[in-house]
């Protein structure tokens, strides 16, 4: 044999891809608690997706690429009259549903929104619930929609817990497309093989940059980059089952490999664990823990490390309110991961760049007493300069032990305390939020509010008896479990 020639023996699959299929495959759910939270989180995630439709510059994205396009059986996009594809629906779907940045979220070493997956999984249960009806099959039943929704949501939240994707320039959406692509072939009558192909697959794509999130390039992509990352699961998907072949080493793969071309910087900051040998590390098998734990986003559309400090800024806006001339200097203090992904000082460009910064999210409920979407326009935004001139006089300061209870199993805590200085020499006490309402910690205060959103955002789009029949569906689980898919999104057409 000549010298430096690779020996061209194929591998089995890396056995992270073997995990993930043989969870997606065998793994049964038998936690009452996970299916309960995937009932909430069901309807969360639509109710965020309804509430979107009334922003032009989501809405201006959706629909077919080919106008007039007629699809047998086409998914439904909750809130609208669009009949699409699978791939095109699931873009859709997750373009609404992330929109707003008010789906729930999950945080760790990575970070993400483990919700962006329904819109590979109802455009994909959809489609195929309809296709079945027509053929004299058995229709989907949303029980097989909230089975993903458990499972996908844990592929990204466990791949999550000690694998910092965005320290090496990445953003989580890979994450959503690992995620949904193993869930939408299962969907789609897998065996293991295809399984293993589609999954395999989605290692290998291409994978988004984190430009889109920082300053100074911050910008509406990262409002349709889920579904985006949804939409290609799908597509993986259906390639998979048409017996395309996998790709086994596609992780592990000398030079060519995820690890080593894209997962090779190692981590500066030794309170993440650094990525071991070039691989990623687990902390935890496959199971039902991330839906469990996940985290609502019940009273503010802001990302999810700023909900305390929106928090905090609601209790100190009765002092402030009327003394907004008088501030010295606002003081927040934070977790590590907060300083690094929004807190910035400088011009805010778009809608996008507000939602993502620290200071604007406490500014405003501390100006104004709440925070909505609306806030984040432009509009709005120009119509009030106190806004910016309060962000001037913030200090944003880490906290260790705040940082360190971030990334503690047992606590995951998300912690932000406020604090307002006034030119006479005056303050407001500290006000300390270490878990938001949308925590685990606080699921008996947060449930109520939950539902309460969703009665809100359901009001934006549809009569009220439309509103109550949905909503009976929701309040009897057994009954939406054993509703055939089709069947419950009808109740979602305009």
């Amino acid at each position: 044999m000549s010298a430096n020639v690779d020996e061209n023996i194929r591998p089995e699959y890396d056995r992270v891809i073997q995990d993930i299929a043989d969870y997606v495959l065998d793994y049964r759910i038998d936690s009452g608690e996970a299916w309960e939270t995937a009932r909430y989180c069901l309807m969360d995630t639509l109710g965020c997706g309804l509430l979107a439709l009334g922003f032009p510059e989501c809405t201006k994205l959706l629909g077919p690429l080919v106008e007039g396009t007629v699809v047998p059986n086409g998914v439904r996009v909750p809130g609208t009259r669009l009949r699409l594809d699978p791939v095109r629906g699931a873009w859709n779907i997750g373009c609404t549903v992330r929109w707003l940045d008010y789906n729930d979220t999950w945080l760790a070493a990575e970070w993400g929104h483990p919700s962006d997956n329904l819109g590979a999984i109802l455009a994909v249960a959809d489609h195929l619930s309809q296709k079945n009806l027509s053929t004299g099959k058995q229709p989907l039943v949303m029980r097989d929609v909230l089975d993903a929704m458990i499972r996908a949501h844990e592929i990204q939240g466990v791949l999550a817990l000690e694998n910092s994707f965005n320290r090496v320039g990445l953003d989580h959406v890979i994450m959503v497309k690992v995620a949904s692509t193993a869930v939408a072939v299962r969907l789609m009558g897998a065996d293991r093989e295809q399984l293993l192909s589609a999954i395999s697959h989605a290692w290998v794509d291409g994978h988004p940059l984190r430009a889109y999130r920082h300053a100074p390039n911050t910008g509406s992509r990262k409002s349709w980059a889920a579904g985006d990352a949804t939409a290609r699961g799908v597509q993986l998907a259906d390639i998979a089952m048409r017996g395309e072949m996998g790709i086994p080493g596609a992780l592990t793969a000398a030079q060519w490999g995820f690890y080593d071309v894209l997962f090779s910087k190692t981590n500066t900051d030794q309170r993440i664990k650094p990525e071991s040998g070039r691989s990623f590390s687990f902390s935890r098998p496959f199971g039902n823990y991330v839906m469990e734990n996940i985290l609502f986003k019940i009273s503010f559309p802001a990302e999810f490390h700023s909900q305390t400090a929106c928090e905090a800024a609601v209790a100190l806006h009765p002092q402030v309110r009327n003394r907004l001339e008088e501030i010295d200097r606002v003081v927040i203090t934070t977790h590590e991961s907060a300083i690094r992904i929004i807190s910035k000082e400088g011009p805010l460009a778009n809608p996008a760049d507000r939602d993502h910064c620290l200071q604007y999210m406490t500014a405003v409920p501390l100006i104004f007493g709440e925070l909505r979407a609306e806030h984040y326009e432009d509009a709005f935004h120009c119509a009030h300069p106190e806004i910016d001139r309060l962000r001037e006089k913030m200090e944003v300061i880490e906290d260790p032990n705040y940082s360190a209870d971030y990334l503690d199993p047992d606590k995951r805590s998300i912690a932000n305390a406020l604090q307002v200085f006034f030119t006479n020499g005056t303050a407001t006490e500290q006000v300390v939020v270490e878990y938001p309402v949308g925590h685990r910690r606080r699921r008996a205060e947060g449930i109520p509010l939950l539902e309460k959103k969703f009665h809100r955002n359901l009001a934006t789009c549809f009569p009220r008896q439309r509103c109550e029949e949905i909503q009976a569906l929701f309040d009897d689980s057994e009954l939406l479990k054993q509703l055939p898919v089709h069947e419950f999104m009808d109740r979602f057409v305009i």
